[in-house]
């Protein structure tokens, strides 16, 4: 069973009498542990995409189930769980409270799961991004690299089925950008499903398959043969 099945997606936005389309007849299909980049120009759809596939939006039209299940059966409040249970966010912005631990920030989803031993799963996390050495720490005493990388393990925290990780290098130089997708690129390897969104081909090259979408449609959905290298979680740069 495919995680994701997307059949012939359509979102437009409406302001009156005037109709925008976002997206066009999209279609394919996303396997557990695979590592997809969605690449494109800025206004292609790519993020418009992306927040439907891990429900921040609806689809106009078309079908999208996700492991098996038919989207547009589910409630808001179902949504809202899947949202908090079975996906992992990571933004370019971070998104981190501020004056608050690297700790307290990674338990955050957990406070609203049925999940315990919330302090024991934020650790495992921050270790798997090689942060072990910053839970104390505020998010105002690290580096945008870390940032990013206590965002991503705050995505971990809950097990998802698939990790949405949306331009997470747009505000980071390029050495910790690289260190960010390398540690994406060891968890897929370990077995996370991840969905990134990016305009840069070097950064989609960290993926193992490259959906190019353009004016709202998918272009190509082609494998990566000159894939990026990932180094050891041992590592990391600390």
């Amino acid at each position: 069973m495919s995680l994701i099945r997307v059949e012939n997606l359509a979102k437009e936005y409406v302001n009156g009498e005037v109709v925008t389309p976002v997206l066009r007849g999209v279609s394919f299909t996303v396997e557990p542990g695979e590592f997809v980049a969605i690449m494109g120009p800025s206004g292609s759809g790519k993020s418009t995409l992306m927040h439907i596939l891990s429900f921040l939006d609806r689809p106009s039209t078309g079908r999208y189930e996700f492991e098996g299940l038919d989207t547009s059966e589910f409630s808001d409040e179902y949504l809202a769980g899947l949202r908090n249970e079975r996906v992992g966010f990571v933004f370019q912005s971070f998104n981190l409270l501020a004056r608050t631990s690297v700790l307290d920030n990674v338990k955050l989803p957990l406070l609203y799961s049925r999940v315990k031993k919330s302090e024991t799963l934020a650790k495992e996390a921050l270790a798997a991004v090689g942060l072990s050495h910053r839970l104390d720490y505020f998010t105002n005493q690290i580096s945008g690299g870390e940032k990013q990388r206590v965002a991503i393990a705050r995505a971990l925290v809950n097990n998802p089925a698939v990790l949405f990780a949306d331009e997470p290098t747009g505000n980071l130089d390029s050495k910790s950008g690289n260190t960010v997708m390398q540690i994406l690129q060891n968890l897929n390897d370990q077995g996370r499903t991840i969905i990134l969104v990016t305009h840069e081909q070097e950064t989609a090259r960290h993926a193992r398959r490259i959906l190019r979408v353009k004016d709202g449609a998918i272009l190509a959905d082609e494998r990566v043969l000159d894939r990026v290298l990932a180094f050891s979680d041992k590592e990391l740069v600390k």
